[in-house]
């Protein structure tokens, strides 16, 4: 059916405030494909834990996404399929015991893998889970040595030149590789039938290349530091054991992270830990608990998105004309208070002189803060921070966090401040700038600017705005686009910069906005939609989707919204592609357009197909106050 504007509008707002869960929060799913849910089974069979409740489950819902070739897919239009991902969810259907090697959808899934080259071309971070099951033999020299966590901040290369998900993953992996642990079970499958050249090599000759000269740097760092190479091993792994038991959320997860924590587990057990330890117990426990439901299927989350979700809703409905005095808003906005973060965290090793005060993403996290969740919960208070005293301190923590995390070059990062070593790249580690730097990023940059022009008194001609701006003009591409770090992508990017430079006081006639308006116009689609591919993030340019997507319409169309001071043909088109196509239902329902880990993993936001939209077409209604011709 179509809608109005103002139908649309209410009836999103109906679904949230019918949605919101009792303590003021939403929880939809973080969903991120079947990766979660193939380790899981793996770690619950390895461990011997015999929940052949929840491995039912997950294989049943690993199968459902399989393709017709055998293979899984990152992203519905990622060719035939992705070796890596197929590799995983074979592994995990055969160890759950569920199905033989002659099950007609594993023969196929076998098929793709041998015909792709088999096993031992799987991605770096595949390999590492076959090798501590036991599956894939460890390297003899690993480029990421467990002595690194010992090198100083002052050397050129350390600990914490990674970002804060690198080291989380990397620390447990230093520990595995270090000990060449693996662990069998009695019913662990045999998987050298994947091998097509018998070879365990982990690294091609060009990645080996690639790290001699950063490894000779490293290797300088460890020679350096006064102590015998056998101590030193041990005084390092103790290091990274302790980095990873001191990084524990109250759930027993390390970082909140599935994978991390996943990894942490072998790591501990490779140190003598029983399987059946309290800490170990617990950790699976936390992991458990990231269970959720999405279309009668069981998945495990990789996170979860409670805080993230709360805030954007919080903040659309506010921003629809729901009041800050509706009971839904003022239940959310205390949930979001309850998770203010008063922890010192990583961040501060690179902002000493900060005060805790910002928000997590997940319910989980109470001590890794990011600059984004942080915005955005922020928001969410603006219309009530004049009127209260308790909020106004909040507000203030916040606020000043986030000024704080400003990075050197004027731009803004996710989580902390100058970890972008260029130096960090050359690692021969699979889609390694997704997992080592914590740059500045258009989309983080964007949405600060946009933070502080439309919700503080902070002039928009101060230094920190002016740095910003620069930044942000520097980094846009020549065909008047900008690449967003954690959202697919240039039109996510390109949204973020185009809203954050129009509230600090940008003319829409600036050759910058102008540029990008150009951009998205080129781009729209014939019914007046926008999609862009995850392909975006591997090819380092746009990549259309080829079908529109409801999502990157409000993003491309909010932009515009910003950019124009009048409805043009392209803004009308774009708001009757949403007020048609909003229940429209097709394979882009769930095609994801949050980014994790390029070419790894891809998020799809269950809230988004409601928070974005309201989003747009609110600011359409407040800005133009005009009917859509067609509509």
């Amino acid at each position: 059916m179509a809608y109005s504007p103002n139908e649309l509008i209410n009836r999103i707002t109906g679904i949230l405030k019918e949605e919101q869960n009792c303590d003021g929060s939403w929880d939809y799913p973080f969903d991120t494909g079947v990766k979660t849910d193939a380790y899981m089974i793996i770690l619950l069979k390895t461990l011997e834990i015999n929940d052949e409740d929840l491995i039912r489950r997950l294989t049943e819902r690993i199968l459902s996404k399989q393709e017709k070739n055998g293979a899984w897919k990152l992203y519905y239009d990622e060719k035939d399929g992705n070796l890596s991902y197929t590799v995983e969810a074979y592994y995990a259907l055969l160890y759950s015991g569920f199905y033989p090697k002659s099950d007609t959808r594993l023969r196929l899934a076998k098929s793709f893998i041998l015909k792709n080259g088999g096993m031992e071309k799987a991605g770096i971070f595949t390999k590492v889970l076959l090798a501590l099951t036991g599956q894939y033999k460890w390297p003899a020299f690993f480029p990421l040595p467990v002595e690194l966590i010992l090198l100083p901040l002052s050397f050129p290369i350390n600990f914490y030149d990674f970002s804060v998900f690198g080291r989380a993953n990397l620390a447990p992996i230093m520990i595995l590789a270090a000990k060449k642990y693996n662990r069998k079970t009695k019913d662990s499958p045999d998987l050298s039938d994947l091998f097509v050249n018998r070879t365990d090599e982990f690294f091609s000759a060009d990645e080996k290349r690639s790290f001699e000269n950063i490894f000779s740097i490293i290797e300088q760092g460890i020679k350096s530091i006064l102590m015998a190479p056998g101590q030193l091993r041990s005084y390092a792994i103790e290091r990274a054991k302790q980095y990873m038991l001191n990084h524990l959320e109250p759930d027993g997860t390390f970082y909140s992270y599935f994978s991390s924590t996943f990894l942490m587990i072998f790591a501990l057990m490779s140190l003598g830990y029983k399987k059946d330890d309290p800490v170990i117990l617990k950790a699976v426990e936390g992991l458990k608990g990231m269970e959720c439901t999405i279309q009668g299927y069981t998945h495990m989350q990789y996170t979860t998105a409670n805080v993230w979700n709360t805030a954007l809703i919080s903040y659309a409905l506010q921003n629809a004309g729901v009041p800050a005095s509706d009971p839904t808003v003022i239940a959310a906005n205390e949930y979001l208070l309850e998770k203010q973060h008063y922890k010192y965290g990583d961040w501060v090793i690179h902002n000493p002189g900060a005060l805790p005060g910002g928000w997590g993403f997940s319910d989980i996290n109470t001590f890794n803060p990011d600059v984004d969740d942080t915005t955005a919960a922020l928001r969410a208070f603006s219309p009530l921070v004049t009127e209260n005293s308790a909020l106004r301190s909040s507000w203030d923590r916040g606020t000043n966090w986030t000024i704080s995390m400003q990075n050197n070059d004027g731009g803004w990062p996710a989580f902390e401040k100058n970890v972008d070593k260029k130096i960090m790249n050359l690692l021969p580690i699979e889609k390694a700038r997704f997992l080592v730097s914590d740059a500045s990023s258009a989309d983080l940059t964007g949405r600060t600017l946009e933070f502080f022009g439309n919700y503080t008194n902070m002039p928009k001609k101060s230094e920190k705005i002016r740095n910003g701006a620069e930044w942000l003009k520097a980094d846009q591409k020549k065909d008047g686009s900008w690449y967003g770090r954690w959202g697919i992508c240039y039109i996510y990017g390109t949204w973020a910069a185009v809203t954050g430079l129009m509230a600090i006081g940008f003319n829409r006639k600036h050759k910058s906005i102008q540029n990008a308006a150009a951009w998205l116009k080129r781009i729209q689609n014939k019914d007046g939609g926008w999609g862009e591919s995850c392909s975006s993030d591997i090819e380092n340019t746009y990549v259309p989707l080829r079908k529109s997507h409801i999502t990157q319409t409000a993003w491309a169309l909010d932009a515009l919204i910003a950019a124009e001071n009048q409805p043009t043909p392209e803004i009308q088109a774009g708001v009757r592609y949403l007020l048609h196509s909003y229940d429209s239902e097709n394979w882009t329902w769930d095609y994801p357009v949050g980014q994790g880990m390029g070419g790894g993993f891809y998020i799809h936001y269950h809230s988004y197909r409601y928070i974005f939209p309201l989003l747009a077409l609110s600011n359409y209604e407040k800005k133009f106050k005009q009917k859509i011709a067609g509509t």
